[in-house]
Formats: structure tokens, sequence, C-alpha cells
């Protein structure tokens, strides 16, 4: 699933290809991934109107239209953004068009035919509404440490909880994680003090690294457990085999020789 890094590129893409151009036609493949709006009411409410600014908060994704409100986009499970002429053919598994006056076209790709496309008057009332919590790359220190005082439960569980920080997923949870060498299965009330700075510091660096790499995991550091989440592969640190386990129902990939319970 796409997580804070991946919608970071995505925001960035959006950014440098698809603002300032009118939309003079939207073209929907997949109707069910629509909130609270239609096809045609989409088609009306974004003719002649343009995108003025891209926003991320969490996994979200907000286009800024030029009337103030702004399209939301959540990418699901596999979901990406394509940027083309508009004489191109749409990527297969496009499920919404957006075509510009200019000749070039967005296309919102969603394989797994997962995800989200609707409308908000106020992106800060949508994160309220979702009940997000703050976005993991903007939480300061003082809020991190309390938002962890007085929790229960697996810290895995509760980096992936977006009612407390928004943006982190199965995948960068693992990772962070490893670079703070804690087990999956930690629980959050057992932290200390400097094992909860470490754990932030870990957050913001490793979200961080992978905005930078493009959210490949193929570009990514050396020393991330991200590249040898895999059965056969080694932890870049010791040489052991990384292993899986479930948390609260999720897939957690760890080492445990360097992240013991």
């Amino acid at each position: 699933m796409p997580e804070l890094p991946d919608v970071e590129v995505y925001r960035r893409y959006l950014q440098a290809t698809a603002l300032h151009q009118a939309v003079d036609q939207v073209t929907v493949q997949a109707p069910r991934l629509l909130e609270h709006t239609t096809p045609q009411a989409i088609g009306r409410r974004l003719n002649g109107r343009r995108f003025e600014q891209a926003r991320r908060h969490g996994k979200y994704l907000f286009a800024a239209l030029d009337g103030g409100d702004a399209l939301v986009l959540h990418f699901g499970m596999s979901g990406r953004l394509d940027y083309s002429a508009r004489s191109d053919t749409p990527p297969a598994h496009t499920a919404c068009l957006f075509t510009f006056d200019d000749g070039a076209q967005l296309a919102y790709v969603a394989p797994r035919r997962l995800g989200l496309v609707a409308f908000t008057d106020s992106p800060a009332g949508f994160i309220e509404d979702r009940q997000l919590g703050p976005d993991a790359l903007d939480i300061q220190w003082k809020d991190f440490r309390r938002a962890a005082g007085n929790r229960r439960g697996a810290v895995k569980t509760w980096l992936t909880d977006q009612r407390r920080i928004a943006g982190i997923g199965n995948v960068y949870s693992d990772e962070i994680l490893f670079q703070t060498r804690l087990h999956p299965r930690q629980q959050v009330a057992g932290l200390d003090a400097d094992t909860l700075r470490a754990l932030y510091q870990a957050m913001r660096e490793v979200l961080t690294a992978a905005i930078e790499a493009g959210a490949d995991p193929q570009n990514m550091p050396e020393h991330f457990l991200l590249r040898h989440r895999s059965a056969g592969a080694h932890c870049p640190r010791c040489g052991s085999a990384p292993r899986k386990l479930r948390v609260s129902g999720r897939t957690a990939w760890y080492c445990p020789d360097c992240q013991p319970p």
C-alpha cells in the first residue's frame, strides 16, 4: 500500500506536472472509488477549473482547486499518477482520467480498484472528519512523546494507527523499528524516554530517506531492511535471515538477532 513517502512523491509529481491547466474533460472508469460524488458530478465540478496546489497529509493527497475546494485522492493498495500527452493511450487500470485544454492528461491509476476520489471544501475539515493524527513528518517531538504516553499495545500497531500518527503503514513501520532495534511486539508502555526519542528520530530519517529515493526500494540505503524483506534474504546489519510474524493482524518483517523480544 502506498505510504507517506509514496504519496509525497506523487504530490511532487502532481505539483511539477498538472497545475494551472484548465480541465476540460473527466472520464471515470471505476465509479466505485468515488465518495459522495458521481462521474457526472465530478465532471461538472472540475470543468474549466485548475489545480493550483498539491498538499499531502499522511496517505492522502489534496489537489487544491482555483475556487478554494480540493480534490482528494487516496491510492489504496497500488495506486499512482501518470501525466502524459493527451494523444497517448491512458495506462492500463486507469480509474479516473483528467484531460486538460493544453493537450495533456493526468491518469489516476488503480490496478486493484482500491482507493478514493472525493472532494472537500476544507482539507483541515476532511482530516478532522477522518480522525487522522498529525502527519508523521510534521509531528513535533513533544507531541510524539505525548501521543505515546499511556498507550497500550505493540509499537508496530501504534505506529500504523492513523488516528495517532498519519502516514506510516506496514513497510515503513518495519524499517523504523529495524533502525531502532525494536521488536515489532515491543509494548509502547515499556519504552523509556531515550528509546522513544530514538524511535522518533528513526521515523523522520527513514521517511526522509525513502522520499529522497523516490520511494523505490532499489534506491533505498544499503543499511535498510526494506531491501531484504523476503525469504532467503539476509539482514544488512548482521547477516541473519529476516523473519516475519503477525502483529494485530499485520505482517511484520524483522531481524531476530538485531531486534530481540
